[in-house]
């Protein structure tokens, strides 16, 4: 039954990069999803800054492209304003890095090269991991990483999560912004649709869709069952 009947906002930058496992949670939720087709979307949209949810997921492009995409300073500008409000954002691969860059940090093509596979991610350090996030560090635990670009720490951020590649995954803000390199939101059938659409990238980047595939089908289960626990609890925790 759903328990309330709030608006998620979503922007997407390409149709088959979507809701993946969250949509299931939102939905027994009872959220109504308004999807935004931000290449196509006329900025400012009173519709993000006032709903209860916005979501920002991944995108082929850099922060840094505005010059061809002009929509990401829309993006920029309205991820600000609603920062400034403290209301809930969650940005994933491309919205975490928006995030990072409407908080003021760099984003910047990684000097280690991409990093697109299954990876474990890793916590960021000593300090204790909040509880909502303990589910995306389980032991054993792999999560796809498919991204080229990494980012400063935004100060006040908490930092959540690394990987041996990279050393910011993960970061929030107080109880209201959460930023995401990787892909919590993923599985296994959805991500044909991607091998078919990075078609190119994966052909320039030598990375075998094979490989992937097989990657997905040994770590997307268990992916999806501590992404369930995980949107659960995040989602406990800021609404």
């Amino acid at each position: 039954m759903p328990i309330s009947a709030q608006k998620a906002v979503v922007f997407s930058h390409l149709p088959f990069e979507d809701l993946g496992s969250l949509e299931p949670e939102l939905s027994r939720r009872g959220f109504a999803i308004q999807t935004v087709d931000v290449g196509t979307a006329r900025f400012p949209l009173p519709d993000a800054q006032h709903c209860d949810l916005l979501i920002i997921l991944g995108g082929p492009m850099g922060v840094y492209d505005s010059a061809d995409y002009p929509f990401l300073a829309g993006e920029i500008e309205t991820l600000r304003r609603r920062l400034a409000a403290r209301k809930p954002i969650p940005g994933i691969c491309l919205g975490a890095q928006l995030m990072a860059a409407a908080l003021g940090a760099r984003v910047y093509p990684g000097a280690r090269g991409p990093e697109i596979g299954w990876f474990p991610t890793l916590p960021a350090g000593p300090q204790p991991t909040p509880d909502w996030f303990a589910p995306l560090l389980a032991k054993d635990l792999h999560l796809l990483h498919w991204h080229g670009d990494t980012f400063d720490l935004p100060a006040g951020a908490q930092h959540l999560a690394r990987t041996e590649l990279y050393e910011n995954q993960a970061f929030s803000i107080d109880n209201y912004a959460l930023a995401l390199q990787f892909h919590p939101e993923v599985t296994e059938s959805g991500l044909e649709h991607w091998y078919v659409g990075h078609a190119c990238e994966l052909r320039q980047k030598a990375i075998p869709v094979k490989h992937l595939r097989a990657e997905a089908q040994k770590y997307a289960p268990a992916l999806l069952n501590a992404a369930a626990q995980f949107w659960k609890s995040w989602l406990d925790y800021i609404l």
